[in-house]
């Protein structure tokens, strides 16, 4: 796909891949937990890596049907061409739907636009409330991100949208 005179391409990266390239350039997460991950991709310029997704397991248990999955990380380079992350976003949806999935969630802040997913075709279902202390549980001790209590929107892709 050609953006800015930039032809884009997915390519296939390791998890830890990804979140060394998230733990470089994402405004406000972190990297994500090491369970859970079902795949991650890079968007290439050809010449440089300008930004990645990471697809796992739904946070949120009563979505964890085997069928349905999360985009739980989309970053780019601040030099990546316009566009990318719609790239990477519909990308991930492919991907998905080539492995057999139904659903693919992922939530944005109240405060971002949404723009790169509405230009991928996605849905906005509804607002979610933030978590005061984010998804620890005793013996599950999770490291706590501001991030966490923020309102956020949840954002699907499904089949019936096809």
């Amino acid at each position: 796909m050609s953006r800015n005179g930039k032809t884009l391409s997915v390519i296939p990266i390791t998890l830890r891949e990804a979140n060394d390239f998230v733990a470089s350039y994402h405004r406000h997460n972190g990297r994500t937990a090491r369970n859970g991950g079902k795949f991650a991709i890079g968007a290439t310029t050809g010449e440089q890596m300008v930004g990645v997704a990471i697809v796992g397991r739904p946070l949120a248990r009563m979505l964890d049907d085997g069928y349905t999955a999360e985009v739980t990380r989309a970053c780019t380079s601040p030099d990546a061409p316009k566009g990318t992350v719609s790239f990477l976003y519909s990308a991930c949806w492919r991907i998905w739907r080539a492995m057999g999935g139904l659903k693919l969630v992922t939530y944005t802040l109240t405060t971002e636009s949404g723009a790169s997913l509405r230009g991928a075709g996605w849905k906005c279902i509804g607002q979610v409330k933030g978590h005061k202390n984010g998804w620890s549980s005793a013996g599950r001790e999770r490291d706590w991100q501001p991030i966490y209590s923020q309102m956020k929107l949840r954002w699907e892709k499904q089949v019936t949208d096809e």
